[in-house]
Formats: structure tokens, C-alpha cells, sequence
């Protein structure tokens, strides 16, 4: 296992080789790490086995299975881990070096828990560009690292003490802030602190960990998002 220091120490590699390589290509990501099984849901409503270089774009949808751990690096230098038994769909994503203005970047979480390492996208432009939406609320970036649970269905088997979390969505900034915002409210999130939303309820930070153990990762942020290579199963 990898601590958040390690985690986020790869952050910085990855970002200034999306600057420095000028990437520009048509897929938002690619697997970079796979610890068991990542299934992906094309927009054409085929259903893909996905390996390490495979490539992710707008419009799919990706699980996670049980025990497994899957790390994408996207084209503007962020990345993102996909706990076990987690489903989420790339709604949107955008990013082209020269044009700031048009990114964007909207990740749907459908259940589970995603870390995530912002890039450029809302950082350079818009900062509402990057958004990851939830059942209940929608998290927008003020920082660069961060996780978000969807436990409104429970969230045994996603994280450690999951089991026992309360029913609702989670996030813990590790670094800078984030903004929670539902239909019932709205709360900045700080570094180190721990936030809950229940349905028709303000979201509210909480006193303490909820008991999670999110340090737990299998593996660290590795190297930059590349488009050749891209490699992936059929599932007949």
C-alpha cells in the first residue's frame, strides 16, 4: 500500500508531462494501473474488458469489480482511481492545449468512490470546468486532490469501514478545497476534512474520519497519459 504523500508526489510528474508533451488527442485517457477487473459500456452499447493502455473516452461508462483498483490518466495531466465496485460515466471531457476556454470535464459517479488528482482542466480557464456529480451533489474543484464516495447505496466492499458508513455522499479534500453543493446546500470542504450529504439534508462537515481507511491503494500515480498502445477485450 502507497500513502497519500507518495500518491500525490506523482501528481506533479504527470501534469508537467501533459505540459511539456503538448498532448492533444481525441481520447480523454487511458488505463494506466489495473488491479482486477475494469469493464467499460461504449457509447455504441458494447461491453469491453479493458487491460493497462487501454484507452477511455466521453460517453462510457466504467466498473470496477470486486477487489479491484483501477488508475486513468487523463490528457491534461489529472488522474483518477477507481475504488472496488465503483461505476462511473465520463459525461464530458475536453481538452485542448491552445484553447483553454473549451475545457471541461464531468465525471458522473454512479456508485463507489473515485480519488482524483486534478490537472489543467480548471486550473487555466474556467474553475468550474471540472466537476465530478454525484446522486445528490455535484463536487467542484478548489484544489488538486480529493476523494468522493457515492454510499447513498452503501459502500461495502469500496472502502475500508464502508460497511458502517452512514447512507449518503462522502468527499475528504487532501489537498487545497472543494466545494459540495446539492438542492439543499452548499459547503466548502478544506484540506484534511471530511464532508457528508444526505438527501434533504445541508450538507455539513464532519468532526472526525468517518472510519475510512483511503490510504489503502495498491499502487501509486505512474506515467503520463499516452495514446499508442491502446489495448482491450471484447466481451462476447
Amino acid at each position: 500500500m502507497f500513502s497519500t504523500k507518495n500518491y500525490l508526489a506523482g501528481a506533479g510528474l504527470i501534469l508537467l508531462s501533459a505540459i511539456s508533451s503538448g498532448v492533444m488527442a481525441a481520447g480523454a485517457g487511458q488505463v494506466q494501473h489495473l488491479s482486477g477487473t475494469l469493464s467499460v459500456q461504449r457509447a455504441d452499447g458494447s461491453i469491453r474488458i479493458l487491460s493497462q493502455k487501454s484507452e477511455v473516452n466521453p460517453g462510457e461508462v466504467l466498473t470496477t469489480q470486486k477487489d479491484s483498483y483501477a488508475q486513468i490518466n487523463f490528457s491534461d495531466g489529472s488522474s483518477m482511481t477507481m475504488r472496488p465496485n465503483t461505476q462511473m460515466k465520463l459525461e464530458s471531457y475536453q481538452f485542448v492545449q491552445d484553447k483553454p476556454q473549451e475545457d471541461t470535464a464531468f465525471f458522473r459517479l454512479i456508485k463507489g468512490g473515485l480519488r482524483t488528482v486534478t490537472g489543467l482542466v480548471g486550473k487555466r480557464g474556467n474553475q468550474d470546468a471540472y466537476r465530478i456529480g454525484t446522486s445528490t451533489a455535484t463536487i467542484g474543484i478548489r484544489g488538486s486532490a480529493g476523494e468522493t464516495l457515492d454510499c447513498t447505496q452503501g459502500c461495502d466492499g469500496v472502502v475500508p469501514g464502508g460497511d458502517k458508513a452512514d447512507k449518503g455522499v462522502y468527499h475528504n479534500t487532501l489537498t487545497g478545497s472543494y466545494i459540495m453543493t446539492s438542492e439543499d446546500g452548499t459547503v466548502i470542504i478544506g484540506e484534511g476534512q471530511f464532508a457528508l450529504h444526505k438527501k434533504g439534508q445541508a450538507p455539513q462537515i464532519l468532526k472526525d474520519d468517518p472510519g475510512f481507511k483511503l490510504n489503502e491503494l495498491p499502487f501509486v500515480i505512474g506515467q503520463s497519459f499516452n495514446k499508442s498502445n491502446a489495448e482491450n477485450c471484447i466481451v462476447k
